[in-house]
């Protein structure tokens, strides 16, 4: 009898086929994805699979220009190709309707980053037809370089990294891990995404089942908003991996028992113990790998999930105890509305509810009330201060306010746009009224119509590299001169828990040291830029944070007993602001919160 292969570095705890209930099931899951919108049409198959072709004639135009400028001989440039490469979910498979593109642009040596930022902008427009390309944003400066652009209605997130060799023909395996000798740490991060994506996919046994199993569990960390490492949860990348590990687990398994195994598994792993799907693969390449043993900053980690390619890394390095217990509290939500599901008293769409962040989850939020006097100035400044919201978690976490039991981060930002006339309006707005919220523009959530620079600026904080985006110019403020000024405000909530019987919830100490480091920024201007940090109660909440059919949080009934509230208790985000007026020169206030 032939052995049964292994997948990953365990045993599988079982090696069932599926049964008729689980093939039913499958049937079923799938029908709901469907009416979720999770699958794109082909026709968008087919418009991105036609962008990255157009692409791929691109880069090869440019290495033979650049090549060309240099000198070199006919008969390297004739073998010096180019390949373009994807990663993340449209390389995984797992792309909906909207999803934006991850691509990767592999050259020769003889083609440097630089001359990839010199030429390929340029390129891009000359080969565009009238209106074929609508956003176009090279941003060189960041810890992943990236070129940002929509063409034919595609997003694309476009990366580069220069191999140490003389020619990069079509097909070529980057799996390889000769290739990373002589690449510094911004080449080996982009050309790592799609080795590690390429990897995952060769390492589960069934590649439509993980597919299947990994869009259900996307989508319900999407829906429960525990999605995204930019505020502390796992981000696409790692959600894949622990997906892949449980395929590993069930090889032979169907999509709908993933996923119930997924909830059982994780929600039962013994952190800090890594998930890898894959044993540590020896190189003799000098280069730093996730090692908690020499490392004090990778013991400290709390769900260490792990790339399976070198160099390996935690892909959830930004998870905090907050978050982690948030993670939890979903893990067991997500494992009963399974069992519901199997025992046929819940549909499958009782799993991808929406959260309950604002209407039911708790009676005290943060609120980061970023705000710039213009569009541009607002996208970098809003996503500098997205990526430092993690920061002001841990700090509320470790402060001596030991009545919150946790700190929850929203995953999005609320855009809003605001026309003030003269000072007081002007204050009001950035203390975070919406009193003069421009009335024909809509509310959106940065995962809708956020700017590119502040996708850009998050990001790049994230890959632990401090952001050099581009800020605004005061001489470019937005309104009427001595009539009205346009202000643009990103706001960000951070649900409180509180434990029964809270005594001490001064939060003072790290809102002020927050503040004073988003205010560091090499690119804050305080003519430009404002941040204010403020608490609210539940029934306080704006109107445009609930989606139709929500019930918003109402005004208890008054009490004899006097009630505590943050604000009351010294916390350090009270309303103490209000008051404060513009400064005579004009300037924003720069937002000392503290």
């Amino acid at each position: 009898m032939a052995t049964e292969k292994q997948w990953g570095v365990t045993q599988p705890f079982s090696n069932d086929a599926p049964t008729p209930a689980d093939l039913k099931l499958n049937d079923s899951l799938i029908a709901e994805l469907k009416a979720q919108d999770n699958f794109p049409p082909s026709s968008d198959t087919e418009r991105r699979d036609a962008v990255i072709a157009k692409l791929k004639g691109l880069l090869r135009q440019m290495v033979q220009i650049v090549g060309k400028k240099k000198g070199l001989p006919a008969g390297i440039l004739e073998t010096a190709g180019g390949e373009v490469y994807t990663y993340g979910s449209f390389r995984l498979g797992v792309y909906g309707p909207n999803s934006d593109v991850d691509t990767l642009m592999v050259a020769p040596k003889h083609v440097t980053r630089e001359e990839f930022f010199e030429y390929m902008p340029d390129l891009l427009r000359k080969s565009a037809a009238p209106g074929e390309i609508t956003e176009l944003v090279p941003v060189p400066g960041i810890g992943t370089p990236i070129i940002k652009l929509k063409i034919q209605g595609v997003d694309i997130d476009l990366i580069f990294c220069s191999l140490q060799v003389q020619s990069v023909p079509d097909k070529m395996d980057l799996a390889d891990d000769n290739l990373l000798r002589g690449l510094d740490d911004t080449d080996v991060r982009c050309v790592n995404g799609t080795r590690v994506t390429n990897r995952i996919l060769q390492l589960v046994p069934q590649t439509k089942t993980f597919r299947y199993a990994l869009r259900a569990i996307k989508l319900w960390a999407q829906r429960r908003a525990i999605y995204g490492n930019i505020v502390g949860y796992p981000g696409g990348v790692a959600w894949a991996i622990l997906v892949a590990r449980v395929c590993q687990l069930y090889p032979k398994a169907v999509a709908p028992l993933i996923v119930q195994r997924f909830f059982f598994i994780v929600k039962r792993w013994n952190w800090p113990k890594p998930v890898f799907l894959q044993h540590k693969v020896e190189s003799s390449l000098v280069i730093r790998e996730w090692d908690p043993n020499t490392s004090r900053h990778d013991a400290g980690h709390l769900m260490p999930i792990l790339t399976p390619a070198v160099p390996s890394t935690n892909t959830a390095h930004t998870v905090g105890p907050s978050t982690k217990m948030v993670m939890m509290r979903e893990l067991e939500r997500g494992e009963q509305i399974i069992a519901d599901i199997y025992s046929k008293s819940k549909p499958w769409k009782a799993l991808f509810e929406r959260h309950n962040f604002f209407t039911t989850a708790y009676k005290h939020y943060i609120c980061v009330v970023t705000a710039s006097k213009s569009k541009d100035a607002q996208d970098a400044w809003a996503g500098l201060v997205q990526s430092k919201i993690k920061w002001l978690v841990q700090g509320i976490e470790s402060s001596d306010a030991n009545s919150i039991e946790l700190v929850q981060p929203f995953n999005k930002g609320f855009e809003r746009v605001h026309d003030c006339q003269g000072e007081e309006e002007l204050q009001k707005t950035l203390e975070g009224s919406l009193e003069f919220q421009v009335k024909g523009v809509k509310t959106e959530t940065t995962d809708q119509l956020t700017g590119i620079k502040t996708q850009l600026v998050a990001q790049s904080d994230t890959d632990g590299v401090e952001p050099h985006a581009p800020n605004g110019d005061a001489s470019k403020q937005e309104g009427t001169p001595g009539q009205s000024q346009k202000v643009y405000t990103t706001t960000y909530y951070l649900g409180i828990g509180l434990v029964k019987g809270a005594t001490n919830l001064d939060i003072s100490a790290p809102v002020k040291n927050f503040t004073a480091t988003c205010t560091s920024w090499d690119n804050f201007d305080e003519a430009i830029n404002s941040i204010r940090i403020k608490h609210m109660r539940n029934y306080d909440l704006p109107a445009d944070v609930f989606v139709e059919g929500e019930t918003r949080p109402s005004r208890p009934a008054s009490k004899r007993a006097p009630k505590r509230k943050l604000e009351e208790a010294g916390s350090g985000v009270a309303q103490q602001e209000q008051g404060k007026k513009l400064r005579k020169d004009g300037k924003m206030p720069n937002g000392d919160a503290g």
